[in-house]
């Protein structure tokens, strides 16, 4: 690929500040209002975009932006329209959501944060921006980094899982891999961190819906991976639909301007999310003209969909309820924005129409694909598995995983032949038919070796309305007209004739993501029923498990041999599943989110807190303590955890002090063995533990992690330096702080299972 660098990319900030001045100073009020502007298109076609409803705005100057416009052609035709047709020829910024991949889709967000593999998260985020942008695209909405414990919240499949830490590692390896170098190169695009703030911890798990917490939580346990974005340099942040403390993010001065841009530097702009701030008027604080006056008043930049800044800023203006210097501000942040991308240096930056056929979905790009998607699966269970003492007695049963490529192996399940929910939710610019379904692409992975038998089995639920209610935006299963018994009839005669069984159930792809919340996180009920008639046949059954949140699997667990949790893992995803199914890949994926029992538990998540009355160590119940009269408090998985077919060891902990001054570090080391007869990786995770704290602190957090490789039967040193930042904390006051006292130190292969040593920090 050949990618060119911008030369007004290079010059300083003192030139971009002359540059932009200069220009403002041209500009009308209307023009001012209309760069906070970002309509989305609709279906322009190439050639088109003078006569289509857009293009009079962009002549007036009422557009600053427009997003989810597809094809190079395309946005060229829109951008020379902008950049010939209106009076100061100003640039628009074009915007899509490339949440995880472009054509070339990588695994969904929460698989992908499965694989603790930084770089090769920020890999994903580079070659989505190498194909976007080859496409026209100059802006991504991504990364997605909103913290959650509540599965039912379809969203957390957008999303990196539950702990702030990770999420922050993960916030700057996307940055990273979006903006490169400042984004200086035509393949490097505009990031936007979203959702600001804390949209990943609705009440009662559905989306939109009411978010209330204390400030203290808000920042220990939700604000980091935001703040890492922009500490990383994310161009922009996209403001959330939820309230915090009682006003909607999109009118929150306090998290937009006091937070963001006071407290933590952010230097980009603000953008609303899809009629962010119409949807204000349903919250009850203000009309239409008062809650965009409150929008912009709060530190929002940039109104997407609503129109409410090009129909009221002027009279708001006027009546002096927003002042020109607010607007000022807000206009000159989205035209830097503009001036970093190189747009006014070269308007057509991202329109190569050469590099489409070149940068898009090539071999080179799938490969990558296929191999982080290959790292995201999670084994759950496979016989004898480190933790097996806390895994139902079914568990240590021998290994069914990795199969042998012979003989006749049954594809059975709803999940099965579907080449358009492989890719996963929010895979927008998917062209969905190249994904080859699971049963396509196992046929011609075993192609001469192994004979591939299939079956349907059931519908994706008996409730038809249901599954078109998760199967939408042409993700359709083809729901089968014959009745429950007939389907699973014909799946027991495939079965009979199989010599073992890969039961491909779990969720649709559009099960999970927005406006996707559920209230069941069982296998839907025909599903369910059909892998229990399959285990009857006696045959060995894999169930390889479809799914953009953690579901309830008390029941899988204890009566599957083996359960693979695949996710949605993109366009090459029948391959990488081939490619761990028959051992080419050992499994490596760690889950993100706790696994619940049921989903009484939730939320559910290892960085709680003590109570004043816990249960005593080996305990199930006591009265009177913290716990439940019906199921145990443990999760069935917990963060961390990810079986492999290989198991490693660990030493004890050795420090190189027990004592840790305030302006010093300790080291803590482990001897990680691999115990197995195959080549394999390991996460090897930190956590710590403030034992006395002012303010009460969790049981355990995590503080670090690597991923290891390690050849059969080699053995490696992990070591791991702590500092007193890594210790600090938000304390009542919010200050940030580490106090002196005891701490535990823990290292281990998932939050349940790891080593302790303890060292006091003075």
């Amino acid at each position: 690929m050949v990618a060119t660098m911008s030369v007004q990319a290079q010059k300083s900030p003192r030139d971009m500040d002359r540059f932009i001045t200069n220009l403002m100073n041209k500009m009308t009020l209307e023009e001012k209002i209309g760069q906070l502007n970002l309509p989305v298109t609709g279906e322009i076609t190439t050639g088109q975009a003078k006569s289509s409803d857009i293009s009079a705005r962009i002549k007036r100057g009422e557009v600053g932006g427009l997003f989810n416009l597809k094809g190079v052609a395309r946005i060229k035709d829109v951008q020379q329209l902008a950049v010939k047709n209106s009076r100061l020829g100003i640039p628009l910024l074009f915007g899509m959501d490339v949440i995880h991949g472009y054509e070339t889709m990588f695994p969904i967000p929460l698989g992908l944060s499965c694989t603790w593999d930084m770089k090769a998260i920020e890999e994903s985020a580079r070659i989505a921006a190498i194909e976007a942008s080859a496409d026209g695209i100059s802006w991504t909405f991504s990364p997605m980094v909103d913290v959650s414990r509540d599965p039912r919240w379809g969203r957390v499949s957008e999303g990196n899982g539950e702990d702030p830490f990770l999420g922050a590692e993960i916030a700057k390896a996307m940055v990273r891999g979006y903006q490169g170098d400042h984004m200086k190169r035509n393949d490097e695009i505009m990031a936007c961190v979203k959702h600001f703030a804390l949209y990943g911890a609705p009440e009662a798990g559905r989306d939109y819906n009411t978010v209330d917490m204390s400030r203290q939580r808000m920042f220990n346990d939700y604000m980091l991976p935001y703040q890492a974005a922009v500490d990383a340099g994310v161009g922009s942040v996209m403001a959330s639909f939820n309230e915090v403390d009682g006003i909607p993010a999109t009118a929150n001065k306090w998290l937009m301007t006091d937070v963001l841009r006071k407290q933590w530097g952010f230097g980009g702009f603000v953008v609303t999310d899809y009629t962010g701030i119409y949807e204000m008027i349903d919250h009850g604080i203000g009309n239409l003209q008062e809650v965009a006056a409150r929008a912009l008043n709060a530190g929002v930049d940039m109104d997407m969909v609503s129109d409410a800044f090009v129909g009221t800023l002027k009279q708001s203006v006027q009546e002096g309820k927003v002042s020109m210097q607010t607007l000022d501000n807000a206009c000159r942040l989205i035209l830097e924005a503009k001036y970093k991308l190189g747009l006014f240096d070269n308007p057509y930056k991202y329109c190569d129409l050469k590099r489409p056929a070149r940068d898009i979905f090539t071999p080179e790009h799938r490969a990558a694909a296929r191999r982080i998607a290959g790292e995201s699966f999670v084994l759950l269970k496979n016989g004898t598995a480190v933790g097996a003492e806390n895994l139902p007695p079914e568990a240590t049963a021998q290994p069914l995983l990795p199969l042998e490529m012979k003989g006749n192996i049954a594809v059975i399940g709803p999940l099965a032949d579907t080449r358009t929910n492989m890719p996963g939710t929010w895979s927008v610019a998917a062209i969905l038919d190249k994904s080859p379904s699971l049963v396509e692409g196992l046929k011609e992975m075993t192609s001469g070796k192994a004979n591939i038998l299939y079956a349907k089995g059931s519908n994706l639920m008996s409730d038809a309305t249901y599954e078109e209610r998760a199967t939408m935006f042409g993700r359709t299963l083809h729901r089968d007209a014959r009745t429950d018994a007939q389907l699973l009839q014909e799946a027991l005669i495939v079965a009979k004739k199989s010599d073992v069984i890969i039961a491909a159930l779990g969720e649709s792809s559009e099960m999970s993501g927005e406006s996707s919340s559920r209230t069941s996180l069982d296998i839907p009920d025909v599903q369910r029923t059909l892998l229990r008639e399959l285990l009857k046949t006696g045959k060995p059954v894999v169930l390889v498990l479809f799914t953009g949140r953690p579901l309830t699997l008390e029941w899988e667990q204890a009566h599957v041999p083996a359960i693979l949790n695949v996710w949605f893992g993109g366009s090459e995803a029948a391959y990488a599943i081939g490619d761990v199914l028959f051992g080419n890949v050992n499994p490596s994926g760690k889950l993100t989110m706790t696994f619940p029992k049921n989903v009484g538990q939730i939320p559910i998540y290892y960085a709680h807190k003590n109570t004043g009355r816990p249960l005593h160590p080996g305990k199930w119940f006591e009265k009177f303590r913290s716990n439940y009269l019906d199921v145990d408090n443990e999760p069935l998985y917990p963060f961390g955890y990810g079986l492999s077919y290989i198991t490693f060891s660990y030493s004890d902990i050795t420090l190189d002090r027990t004592a840790l001054p305030m302006n010093g570090s300790l080291t803590a080391k482990v001897t990680l063995t691999n115990t197995g007869n195959r080549d394999g990786a390991e996460v090897v995770q930190l956590y710590i533990r403030d034992r006395v704290a002012t303010s009460t602190r969790p049981v355990k957090e995590l503080k670090g992690f690597q991923k290891i490789f390690l050849k059969a039967g080699e053995s490696r040193e992990v070591s791991f330096r702590i500092t007193p930042d890594l210790l600090k904390y938000y304390n009542y006051d919010l200050q940030y702080v580490a106090e002196p006292g005891d701490f535990d130190l823990m290292i281990g292969t998932d939050s349940r299972h790891v080593k302790t040593a303890t060292f006091t920090l003075y």
